[in-house]
């Protein structure tokens, strides 16, 4: 641990700030297939985006050009699944100021917010790319998780003509991590770790209480009729705020799934079956699928949700095979 005072870190790592790095380049132009990709893992039906009609009866865009939705703002120009940056891409270090803090004591790091604004849509064939500048550090915070600051990003979208299509203010805590006690000693055995619970609030609490209450909630639009999980305070379709909610059977198809080996979260088992599952009413939701071998899931196979008291106080909708019986094999 250093024992540089704060005023010194920050007199330090000044020059360090302010310094605009890039560009970090997109791997290939905006395209309709990763478009159409997108919208489909997402769920989003907004006809703007690939419906070459829509855009020419209603819109000012060129009809043959699909249009990006603006959450797609960031991954033209993130790193492939390698880490590598797109071809021409700065090799300039970014975070030497995180670096900096780190070798101060501060190795602790925590995602505060993501504040993002749009300027105007990508079309198909623009390329993207993106530059990102330490914009403020603050002064020495005192946290509930240690003592550290506050760091600041602007990161700059930019189109092929430089133009500023998006911007986003990203902002990392960076902490002292607290030593352990001298002399502490582990546990004989570990002690039960339970699930977080959920923070509820105005535009989702009814869901959680409908847990409780042993129903599986989804929302309805009122003006529209559409339904929507999970839940938010505007319907996507009508941008209405107005909504109820209808209970669910329960009842769907596993529209795709995952099993998770490693790393082993606590309190989960392992290996961990995670489902996206097709409800008959038709919405979707994530959950876990029990009593089921993970060789034996399939895609389409039906499923049935039990409610399921993981914990104290925390009801969750489980899922588990509702078809005929799978044979053991011998």
């Amino acid at each position: 641990m250093s024992d540089s005072s704060a005023a010194d870190i920050l007199e330090r790592i000044k020059p360090l700030m302010h310094k605009r790095v890039g560009p970090y380049n997109s791997w290939n132009p905006v395209s309709r297939t990763q478009i159409w990709q997108w919208c489909s893992a997402m769920g989003d039906h907004n006809p703007l985006y690939l419906d070459d009609q829509y855009r020419a009866e209603h819109s000012e865009f060129s009809w043959d050009k699909a249009v990006a939705p603006p959450a797609m703002m960031q991954m033209w120009s993130m790193r492939d699944v390698n880490g590598n940056d797109g071809p021409g891409s700065t090799t300039d270090n970014l975070f030497e100021i995180l670096a900096a803090l780190e070798e101060e004591g501060y190795e602790g790091i925590m995602a505060v917010s993501y504040d993002q604004t749009f300027h105007r849509y990508l079309e198909e064939g623009d390329r993207a790319h993106h530059y990102s500048t330490i914009i403020n550090v603050s002064d020495l915070k005192t946290t509930g998780i240690g003592k550290g600051f506050f760091v600041t990003q602007l990161a700059e979208f930019m189109d092929q003509n430089d133009e500023l299509f998006a911007e986003a203010r990203i902002t990392y805590f960076k902490y002292q991590v607290p030593n352990k006690p001298a002399g502490a000693s582990k546990p004989s055995a570990p002690g039960k770790i339970n699930r977080i619970h959920p923070v509820e609030n105005h535009d989702h609490e009814h869901f959680w209480q409908g847990l409780r209450d042993g129903k599986l909630l989804i929302q309805k639009c009122d003006d529209c009729g559409e339904l929507r999980h999970p839940p938010q305070p505007m319907c996507e379709h009508c941008q209405s705020l107005n909504w109820s909610t209808i209970e669910s059977k329960g009842k769907g198809t596993v529209y795709t799934y995952t099993v998770m080996h490693y790393p082993e979260i606590p309190p989960f088992d392992y290996p961990n079956a995670i489902v996206l599952v097709d409800l008959e009413e038709g919405v979707r939701i994530v959950s876990q699928l029990i009593g089921t071998k993970p060789e034996d899931i399939k895609i389409g196979m039906p499923v049935a949700m039990k409610l399921t008291e993981v914990q104290e106080d925390m009801t969750l909708p489980l899922f588990h095979a509702a078809g005929p019986k799978i044979e053991e094999k011998p």
